[in-house]
Protein backbone atom coordinates (compact mmCIF):
# COMPACT_ATOMS: atom_id res chain seq x y z
CA UNK A 1 0.00 0.00 0.00
CA UNK A 2 1.27 3.43 -0.90
CA UNK A 3 -0.37 6.85 0.69
CA UNK A 4 -1.62 7.51 -2.11
CA UNK A 5 -3.92 4.32 -1.95
CA UNK A 6 -6.13 5.82 0.50
CA UNK A 7 -8.68 7.28 -0.07
CA UNK A 8 -9.52 5.49 -3.68
CA UNK A 9 -12.65 3.13 -4.52
CA UNK A 10 -11.89 1.66 -7.87
CA UNK A 11 -15.53 0.83 -9.33
CA UNK A 12 -14.19 -1.34 -12.00
CA UNK A 13 -12.55 -4.66 -11.40
CA UNK A 14 -12.01 -7.34 -13.80
CA UNK A 15 -13.56 -10.61 -12.37
CA UNK A 16 -12.79 -14.36 -13.81
CA UNK A 17 -14.87 -16.30 -15.65
CA UNK A 18 -18.15 -17.11 -13.49
CA UNK A 19 -18.16 -20.99 -14.54
CA UNK A 20 -14.49 -21.19 -13.94
CA UNK A 21 -15.15 -19.67 -10.39
CA UNK A 22 -18.08 -22.65 -10.36
CA UNK A 23 -15.10 -25.41 -11.42
CA UNK A 24 -13.13 -24.37 -8.73
CA UNK A 25 -15.23 -23.90 -5.91
CA UNK A 26 -16.13 -27.82 -6.00
CA UNK A 27 -12.69 -28.57 -4.65
CA UNK A 28 -11.78 -28.08 -0.72
CA UNK A 29 -9.01 -25.18 0.41
CA UNK A 30 -6.27 -27.94 0.63
CA UNK A 31 -6.99 -29.49 -3.02
CA UNK A 32 -6.68 -26.03 -4.18
CA UNK A 33 -3.53 -24.83 -2.26
CA UNK A 34 -1.37 -28.46 -3.34
CA UNK A 35 -2.94 -27.91 -6.83
CA UNK A 36 -1.55 -24.56 -7.29
CA UNK A 37 1.95 -25.59 -5.97
CA UNK A 38 1.52 -24.86 -2.21
CA UNK A 39 1.14 -21.20 -2.41
CA UNK A 40 -1.41 -18.48 -1.68
CA UNK A 41 -2.84 -19.34 1.78
CA UNK A 42 -3.32 -17.01 4.50
CA UNK A 43 -2.10 -17.00 7.81
CA UNK A 44 -4.06 -20.03 9.67
CA UNK A 45 -4.84 -17.69 12.53
CA UNK A 46 -7.68 -16.34 10.02
CA UNK A 47 -10.21 -19.22 11.03
CA UNK A 48 -14.41 -19.83 10.58
CA UNK A 49 -16.55 -18.38 12.93
CA UNK A 50 -19.23 -20.53 12.41
CA UNK A 51 -19.28 -24.35 12.25
CA UNK A 52 -19.71 -25.49 8.46
CA UNK A 53 -18.73 -21.45 6.91
CA UNK A 54 -17.22 -21.75 3.26
CA UNK A 55 -17.57 -19.34 0.59
CA UNK A 56 -16.14 -19.22 -3.21
CA UNK A 57 -16.18 -16.34 -5.01
CA UNK A 58 -14.06 -13.28 -7.08
CA UNK A 59 -12.87 -10.40 -3.70
CA UNK A 60 -14.07 -7.21 -3.67
CA UNK A 61 -11.14 -6.13 -1.70
CA UNK A 62 -11.34 -3.74 1.57
CA UNK A 63 -8.70 -1.26 3.46
CA UNK A 64 -9.60 -0.75 6.51
CA UNK A 65 -7.81 1.37 9.35
CA UNK A 66 -7.99 0.21 12.58
CA UNK A 67 -11.39 0.30 14.58
CA UNK A 68 -13.15 2.14 11.62
CA UNK A 69 -15.43 0.28 9.60
CA UNK A 70 -16.53 3.08 7.28
CA UNK A 71 -15.06 1.32 4.23
CA UNK A 72 -17.57 -1.33 4.34
CA UNK A 73 -20.65 0.63 3.79
CA UNK A 74 -18.36 2.06 0.64
CA UNK A 75 -17.60 -1.81 -0.03
CA UNK A 76 -21.26 -2.82 -0.21
CA UNK A 77 -22.00 -0.88 -3.47
CA UNK A 78 -19.16 -1.88 -5.23
CA UNK A 79 -20.27 -5.97 -4.54
CA UNK A 80 -21.71 -8.09 -7.38
CA UNK A 81 -23.91 -11.25 -7.13
CA UNK A 82 -21.24 -14.21 -6.34
CA UNK A 83 -18.65 -12.02 -4.57
CA UNK A 84 -17.09 -12.07 -1.66
CA UNK A 85 -15.28 -9.22 0.41
CA UNK A 86 -11.63 -9.48 1.53
CA UNK A 87 -10.43 -6.89 4.26
CA UNK A 88 -7.09 -6.18 5.45
CA UNK A 89 -6.22 -3.09 7.71
CA UNK A 90 -3.67 -0.47 7.48
CA UNK A 91 -2.53 -1.91 11.04
CA UNK A 92 -2.69 -5.14 13.20
CA UNK A 93 -6.43 -4.74 14.71
CA UNK A 94 -8.71 -6.92 16.64
CA UNK A 95 -11.70 -4.65 16.97
CA UNK A 96 -15.47 -6.27 15.91
CA UNK A 97 -15.33 -4.50 12.54
CA UNK A 98 -18.07 -6.65 11.23
CA UNK A 99 -21.75 -7.54 12.41
CA UNK A 100 -25.28 -8.98 11.85
CA UNK A 101 -26.31 -5.24 9.85
CA UNK A 102 -23.27 -5.15 7.43
CA UNK A 103 -24.17 -9.06 6.49
CA UNK A 104 -27.57 -8.21 6.01
CA UNK A 105 -26.91 -5.07 3.63
CA UNK A 106 -24.21 -7.25 2.01
CA UNK A 107 -26.45 -10.14 1.43
CA UNK A 108 -28.86 -7.96 -0.38
CA UNK A 109 -26.32 -7.45 -2.83
CA UNK A 110 -25.56 -11.27 -3.43
CA UNK A 111 -22.55 -11.06 -1.63
CA UNK A 112 -21.44 -14.48 -0.92
CA UNK A 113 -19.00 -14.08 2.35
CA UNK A 114 -16.07 -12.04 4.19
CA UNK A 115 -12.66 -12.69 4.84
CA UNK A 116 -11.44 -10.54 7.20
CA UNK A 117 -8.00 -10.20 9.17
CA UNK A 118 -9.49 -8.70 12.26
CA UNK A 119 -12.66 -9.03 14.50
CA UNK A 120 -15.82 -9.63 14.12
CA UNK A 121 -19.33 -9.96 16.79
CA UNK A 122 -22.85 -11.08 16.47
CA UNK A 123 -21.57 -14.46 15.27
CA UNK A 124 -24.78 -16.20 16.30
CA UNK A 125 -26.68 -13.82 13.81
CA UNK A 126 -24.19 -14.45 11.17
CA UNK A 127 -24.57 -18.57 11.92
CA UNK A 128 -28.78 -18.21 11.73
CA UNK A 129 -28.26 -16.17 8.88
CA UNK A 130 -25.66 -18.57 6.85
CA UNK A 131 -23.34 -15.87 6.23
CA UNK A 132 -20.09 -17.45 5.86
CA UNK A 133 -17.28 -15.37 8.23
CA UNK A 134 -13.50 -15.95 8.74
CA UNK A 135 -11.72 -13.71 10.86
CA UNK A 136 -8.61 -13.39 13.26
CA UNK A 137 -10.57 -12.50 16.30
CA UNK A 138 -14.11 -12.59 18.00
CA UNK A 139 -14.92 -8.96 19.60
CA UNK A 140 -17.56 -7.41 20.68
CA UNK A 141 -15.51 -4.16 20.49
CA UNK A 142 -17.57 -1.37 18.64
CA UNK A 143 -16.24 0.64 16.05
CA UNK A 144 -16.22 4.10 14.66
CA UNK A 145 -16.89 5.81 10.62
CA UNK A 146 -14.12 8.50 10.82
CA UNK A 147 -11.07 7.09 8.72
CA UNK A 148 -10.98 6.50 5.04
CA UNK A 149 -9.22 3.77 3.68
CA UNK A 150 -10.53 2.05 0.13
CA UNK A 151 -11.98 -0.35 -2.14
CA UNK A 152 -10.62 -2.38 -4.72
CA UNK A 153 -6.86 -1.96 -4.34
CA UNK A 154 -3.93 -4.26 -3.65
CA UNK A 155 -4.89 -5.60 0.45
CA UNK A 156 -2.23 -7.61 1.99
CA UNK A 157 -4.36 -10.32 4.81
CA UNK A 158 -3.06 -12.65 6.73
CA UNK A 159 0.51 -12.52 4.96
CA UNK A 160 -1.46 -12.51 1.53
CA UNK A 161 -1.71 -10.42 -1.32
CA UNK A 162 -5.20 -10.24 -3.01
CA UNK A 163 -6.12 -8.24 -6.17
CA UNK A 164 -9.39 -7.30 -6.59
CA UNK A 165 -11.39 -9.97 -8.77
CA UNK A 166 -9.13 -12.97 -7.37
CA UNK A 167 -10.63 -15.88 -5.99
CA UNK A 168 -11.39 -16.39 -2.23
CA UNK A 169 -12.22 -19.95 -1.39
CA UNK A 170 -12.47 -20.78 2.67
CA UNK A 171 -13.47 -23.62 4.36
CA UNK A 172 -12.61 -25.40 7.93
CA UNK A 173 -9.35 -26.24 6.57
CA UNK A 174 -8.56 -22.24 6.12
CA UNK A 175 -8.57 -19.77 3.35
CA UNK A 176 -6.49 -19.68 -0.19
CA UNK A 177 -6.32 -16.72 -2.89
CA UNK A 178 -6.52 -17.68 -6.61
CA UNK A 179 -5.13 -15.26 -8.62
CA UNK A 180 -7.64 -14.28 -11.58
CA UNK A 181 -5.50 -14.89 -14.21
CA UNK A 182 -5.08 -18.60 -12.61
CA UNK A 183 -8.51 -19.57 -11.85
CA UNK A 184 -9.35 -22.12 -14.97
CA UNK A 185 -6.08 -23.34 -14.70
CA UNK A 186 -6.06 -24.19 -10.95
CA UNK A 187 -9.64 -25.59 -11.46
CA UNK A 188 -8.40 -27.43 -13.81
CA UNK A 189 -5.16 -28.51 -11.99
CA UNK A 190 -7.58 -29.56 -8.64
CA UNK A 191 -9.97 -31.71 -10.86
CA UNK A 192 -6.73 -33.78 -11.99
CA UNK A 193 -5.85 -33.91 -8.06
CA UNK A 194 -9.07 -35.03 -6.75
CA UNK A 195 -8.82 -38.08 -9.55
CA UNK A 196 -5.61 -38.93 -8.60
CA UNK A 197 -6.60 -38.90 -5.27
CA UNK A 198 -9.22 -41.16 -5.32
CA UNK A 199 -7.43 -43.67 -6.84
CA UNK A 200 -5.01 -43.84 -4.63
CA UNK A 201 -7.46 -43.78 -1.77
CA UNK A 202 -8.85 -47.44 -3.31
CA UNK A 203 -5.53 -48.87 -3.08
CA UNK A 204 -5.61 -47.52 0.19
CA UNK A 205 -8.50 -49.49 0.91
CA UNK A 206 -7.43 -52.44 -0.95
CA UNK A 207 -4.65 -52.31 1.98
CA UNK A 208 -1.81 -51.04 -0.13
CA UNK A 209 1.37 -49.73 1.53
CA UNK A 210 2.17 -45.90 1.15
CA UNK A 211 5.76 -47.44 0.86
CA UNK A 212 4.80 -49.30 -1.80
CA UNK A 213 2.58 -47.28 -3.53
CA UNK A 214 4.94 -44.35 -3.39
CA UNK A 215 7.94 -46.02 -4.07
CA UNK A 216 9.55 -45.02 -0.95
CA UNK A 217 11.65 -48.45 -0.18
CA UNK A 218 14.68 -47.73 -2.28
CA UNK A 219 15.44 -43.76 -0.89
CA UNK A 220 15.03 -44.87 2.35
CA UNK A 221 17.43 -47.88 2.09
CA UNK A 222 19.80 -45.35 0.68
CA UNK A 223 18.98 -42.74 2.99
CA UNK A 224 20.28 -45.52 5.71
CA UNK A 225 17.12 -46.89 7.15
CA UNK A 226 17.79 -50.36 8.57
CA UNK A 227 14.81 -52.99 9.94
CA UNK A 228 16.03 -54.94 12.78
CA UNK A 229 14.58 -57.89 14.14
CA UNK A 230 15.66 -58.45 18.44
Amino acid sequence: MRLNDLGIVRTTIQRPDPDDVARLSEFGVATVHEAMGRVGLLRPYIRPVWKGAKMCGPAVTVLLQPGDNWMFHVAAEQVQDGDVILAGCTAESEDGFFGDLLATSLMARGCKGLVIDGGVRDVEDLERMGFPVFSRAINSKGTVKATLGSVNIPVVAANALVNPGDVIIADVDGVVVVPRELVGAVADASRKREDNEAAKREQFRDGVLGLDLYGMRAPLAAAGLEYVED
